[in-house]
């Protein structure tokens, strides 16, 4: 086994319990059994990662639509009457 290094995390009381008879009915420590689930759970638990390319793309879509639309130095409504909406 490669080297263990240890954390302490919180878990809720039914979690915990789960935990004891699950890791009991499956003759392994409660320990192994959270390396087990981290393992499985890692590989299909993603977060969406985005491209270089696509936010190359983003930056473009914003400066085209930014380029279709006049700017104004001067805004037409004041910051205080976002307030009475």
């Amino acid at each position: 086994m490669s080297e263990l290094v240890r954390k302490q995390v919180y878990i809720t009381q039914s979690q915990e319990n789960l935990l004891k008879r699950k890791a009991a009915e499956m003759g392994v420590t409660e320990a192994e059994l959270i390396r087990e689930a981290l393992d499985s759970q890692m590989y299909t638990i993603g977060y969406p990662r985005r491209s270089a390319q696509k936010w190359q793309e983003e930056g473009q879509f914003i400066e085209e639509r930014m380029a279709g639309k006049e700017h104004s130095a001067q805004r037409t409504w004041k910051r205080e009457e976002l307030y009475d909406r």
